[in-house]
């Protein structure tokens, strides 16, 4: 009977009630008119009889409707009903068919209906097929139509150019938007975008991301002047955009290396994750002679070179202007951001591996693992916050100017947050935004710590530590939608200074606090990393209540992530991307290889402690 109410709608439901009602109470009356020889004992045996079937066939029934009612079934039209409940009847309809010969009808026109909702995109008769084919889409029998709708709205934010797809915008056709900067391809957003069709099932699809990481390795040859200021030749663009040239009377590309952009700033991260996404592809489908074609390695090489080039640096870390990663705008990120590290140090072990081992790579090879030990050993002692570190913090001495210093960044305890005191919990840990001297960044930041656990960045203890703040301090991170992509927000005197009063970046919103859907992905990653799939997949569930519901938008404000942002773009590509990628990962993990390296033992536990650093060879 439940079967059959699925595939029915309110109508029908309250019809069959109707009419099995009054079934009953004819049975119930025939009785009384039976031969009077009949002993009592079989006259009540029959009306118990009937009573129990009577009861039973109701509480079916009263299961079945409550069943309709939560889900928000939406209502299609009754000829629709009629015909779908004609072919999913069971050899138990027959009984209704006698009943509608004994002259017990009822009427569609007089029944009260469920008005539709619009949480619910379809009705339950429409998502019998879907569930059905739920499997070779990727997806679950929970959530069959949102993981439909994210691949057709992806597929639809393809980029072409001569005929080939090279790319998605930032923005899937949002209606109700003017195209601003989202008309674009962005090479940090392409990224999850890239890695749902080299995860996709059953079979991957990996020809855009090939077209991509060729087209922006063309670009990357550009020469890049800005204001009359030449850019390093390893420099990657931001974005770009393919435009009709009418003179000519064919398709250009348009690139941005940052001169469009909000601050003028160059993106630092775009080489980073172009050498990351390339070790994707060639995980996935095998094709070595990409990433071994002479330019391919000629520009790996030009990306290296900008970074490890020589300077007056003391630190293993790379100096950054504010705005020059997925936060993009002033929020007091520049000096050594963790994010940059932590993909500085994705790339360097990246392209460690895809660089061809030759006379003109191998001093670069030697400068690469050099930097890779110097920067694991600064990040993972001066950027690690835990209790016990922080208690040590608030402890220091200052103005210690011997090589045996411990506050060797002369951090002044007293400029240590109030709030950090109480969002540190007992057991876990993360690292900070940012060090420098005298100065060190207490907030969290999601990408720069998920990054470090997919890197080997985090040592395994710093991993689960990580995971264990996250799960202690889920209300703040994740809240009613994934996830912060910094915490806490800057508000008041401090939001004044920091962010020059940014009005896109008020507090618990955008960059300040605001909760991004696409970092699910990253999410997922790193718990199926650290052995705690269970985090991710409660942050999923998260998302699948509201995301599709609120058309896919771009981010949300609030401090619980409770509010569609207010200048949030609706069908943001990379927060169905995001979202697909994070499924795709959850139900098969071992899509993890593709964007996760293992730890290197050469580097997992330096010698150096944090007091006996100084010593010079000579």
């Amino acid at each position: 009977m439940s079967e059959k109410v699925t595939s029915s709608s309110s109508d029908e439901l309250q019809f069959q009630m109707d009419e099995d009602q009054a079934n009953a109470e004819k049975s119930v009356s025939s009785m009384s008119l039976m031969k009077q020889n009949n002993s009592t004992d079989d006259i009540w045996r029959n009306i118990n009889s009937n009573r129990d079937c009577f009861q039973k066939h109701a509480l079916e029934r009263t299961n079945a409707l409550t069943f309709a009612l939560e889900t928000e079934e939406q209502v299609v039209p009754i000829t629709d009903i009629h015909d779908s409940s004609k072919q999913l009847q069971s050899a138990a309809d027959q009984e209704s068919s006698e009943k509608e010969k004994s002259g017990v009808r009822g009427s569609f026109e007089n029944k009260t209906i469920l008005k539709p909702s619009p949480s619910v995109g379809t009705s339950l008769i429409h998502l019998l097929p879907e569930a059905t084919n739920a499997k070779s889409n990727g997806s679950d029998s929970g959530c069959p139509s949102m993981m439909d709708e994210a691949w057709t709205r992806l597929k639809n934010s393809f980029v072409y150019f001569q005929s080939k797809p090279v790319g998605t915008l930032a923005a899937a056709l949002d209606p109700s938007a003017e195209e601003l900067n989202y008309n674009q391809v962005f090479v940090r957003d392409f990224v999850p975008t890239a890695l749902a069709y080299l995860m996709k099932v059953p079979s991957h699809e990996p020809e855009i991301v090939k077209n991509f990481l060729l087209k922006t390795l063309h670009l990357q040859g550009w020469k890049k002047t800005i204001d009359n200021f030449t850019l390093g030749e390893g420099v990657m663009p931001a974005s770009f955009k393919v435009m009709y040239e009418s003179f000519q009377k064919k398709e250009v590309l348009k690139a941005d290396f940052g001169g469009s952009a909000i601050g003028r700033v160059a993106p630092v991260d775009s080489g980073f994750w172009w050498i990351i996404l390339l070790r994707s592809y060639t995980k996935c489908t095998k094709d070595y002679t990409l990433a071994e074609q002479p330019e391919v390695q000629k520009g790996m090489k030009l990306i290296l070179d900008l970074c490890l080039s020589d300077g007056f640096d003391t630190f293993p870390t790379l100096l950054c202007a504010d705005g020059c990663s997925m936060i993009d705008r002033r929020m007091g990120v520049y000096g050594y951001p963790i994010e940059i590290q932590a993909l500085f140090f994705f790339a360097l072990r990246c392209a460690q591996q895809m660089l061809k081992e030759d006379t003109d790579s191998s001093k670069l090879i030697e400068r690469i693992e050099r930097r890779i030990t110097a920067l694991s050993y600064h990040i993972r002692n001066y950027y690690w916050l835990d209790f016990t570190q922080l208690n040590n913090i608030y402890r220091y001495k200052t103005e210690e100017y011997s090589h045996t210093a411990v506050n060797k960044f002369n951090v002044i305890p007293e400029s240590i947050p109030d709030w950090v005191f109480d969002f540190m919990p007992l057991r876990g840990g993360y690292f900070i935004g940012n060090v420098s001297p005298a100065r060190m960044d207490f907030r969290w930041f999601l990408v720069g710590n998920c990054i470090a656990i997919l890197s080997s960045l985090a040592t395994m203890a710093q991993t689960t530590a990580i995971m264990d703040l996250v799960e202690e301090r889920w209300e703040d991170l994740i809240g009613e939608m994934p996830l912060k992509i910094a915490y806490p927000a800057l508000e008041g005197y401090e939001w004044n200074i920091v962010t020059g009063c940014d009005p896109k970046n008020t507090r618990w919103s955008y960059h300040n606090g605001g909760s991004w859907p696409v970092l699910l992905w990253l999410l997922t990653a790193a718990c199926i990393k650290a052995g705690r799939p269970q985090i991710a997949k409660r942050a999923i569930e998260l998302v699948e209540q509201r995301l599709s519901k609120d058309a896919w938008p771009e981010y949300y404000d609030g401090k619980k992530g409770r509010y569609i942002g207010k200048q949030a773009r609706k069908y943001q590509t990379w927060s169905i991307s995001g979202y697909l990628v994070a499924k795709l990962m959850i139900e098969n993990p071992s899509n993890l290889a593709m964007i996760s390296l293992e730890e290197d033992k050469k580097i997992e536990k330096p010698r150096l402690t944090r007091s006996a650093s100084w010593p010079c060879s000579r």
